[in-house]
């Protein structure tokens, strides 16, 4: 099975979700800087900081609020009649039009028997779409050549959207669901849950000594790093690669997608973006990261730890003013816990 994370699960990210790919149309219209390494963006001016401090994931916040459907838009959504086998493209997808919700509208056409789904599982789905306007499929399905199921990770709040749905089905489900775009338009999915995989949440492998004179980093008892900068680290010039534990798996390429959890830091121990802040791993394309990312993780077996720094040259260039973390050397710490090819 090839999994992907693509534009197409971007109708079910939040509006604070992750930014996994870069903006490379230069929009700026409100993408959060601290929110992931990717590839362009644009933000405040930042002032240059003095190295020295402990750097740790903030605490998970509480998951956002999703608009509970009102009675109007439940009954909407249980008229959705789907014709066609779950776990197959879907012949016919019928319903009153014009169909409108307010909140997010589901509906459990089959709860499936396969694999219950458990919060951290890498889950896949099919997904067909059409609008309620008129129950026509203007978008892009899933089902669609050269198109691919979705992943991710049960229980990223990044994709709350989808967090409850799935909660208690099993492989093999499908269900209907009716929310709002970004447009303000209805759309109506037919989703139909194809896949569940257990990942590791943490590095597991050899441990490797890191050179001297580096951030150092100590784990918590789930995994969670901790990294101390010292207050007279010398800001490197070149990107800093260096392996604390080294995986049993397959060695990672810059075509991959990798799922990983990390912790981003900056050089006066301030952690400005962490996933497991967010108590659970995410997925990128490495094509589409800051290039320490892009080579950094390239070549490093799945299992590893890798702590990365990376000169402002290497991750969102040397102009302050144009992104929030702009001229700024960034430190990682990165657990890649799987790499497929990507889409």
């Amino acid at each position: 099975m090839k999994h992907r994370t693509s534009a197409g699960l971007a109708a079910f990210a939040l509006s604070s979700a992750l930014v996994l790919t870069g903006c490379g149309d230069g929009d700026d219209s409100g993408a959060d800087a601290s929110a992931s390494p990717s590839a362009d963006a644009s933000g405040a001016s930042a002032e240059p900081v003095v190295a020295g401090g402990v750097c740790e994931p903030e605490a998970p916040s509480a998951p956002a609020e999703i608009p509970e459907p009102s009675e109007a838009d439940q009954k909407a959504i249980e008229g959705v009649t789907v014709t066609g086998a779950a776990g197959e493209e879907p012949e016919k997808v019928e319903f009153d039009t014009p169909l409108e919700v307010e909140g997010l509208a589901v509906n459990v056409l089959d709860e499936g028997d396969g694999t219950e789904l458990a919060t951290g599982n890498r889950v896949t789905f099919q997904d067909y779409i059409v609008n309620g306007s008129d129950g026509e499929q203007t978008n892009p399905s899933t089902w669609d050549e050269g198109q691919a199921p979705q992943s991710f990770t049960l229980g990223d709040p990044s994709y709350q959207v989808l967090n409850e749905p799935f909660a208690g089905l099993h492989v093999g489900a499908r269900l209907t669901l009716a929310m709002k775009a970004m447009d303000g338009t209805t759309q109506v999915h037919v989703l139909d849950i194809v896949e569940s995989e257990s990942l590791p949440t943490r590095a597991k492998g050899t441990t490797v000594k890191p050179e001297d004179g580096l951030p150092t980093v100590e784990l918590g008892d789930d995994g969670a790093p901790t990294v101390t900068i010292a207050d007279d680290y010398d800001d490197p010039e070149e990107l800093v690669v260096q392996p604390l534990i080294e995986g049993d798996g397959a060695k990672v390429t810059k075509d991959d997608e990798v799922t990983v959890q990390y912790l981003g830091c900056l050089l006066d121990g301030t952690s400005f973006d962490s996933s497991w802040s967010r108590s659970a791993p995410t997925s990128f394309a490495l094509s589409g990261v800051i290039p320490a990312w892009t080579d950094g993780l390239d070549g490093q077996k799945v299992g590893s730890q890798v702590l990365l720094v990376a000169p402002a040259s290497e991750a969102y260039g040397e102009d302050p003013s144009a992104h929030e973390l702009g001229g700024k050397t960034l430190i990682f710490v990165v657990d890649i816990l799987a790499a497929e090819p990507a889409a």
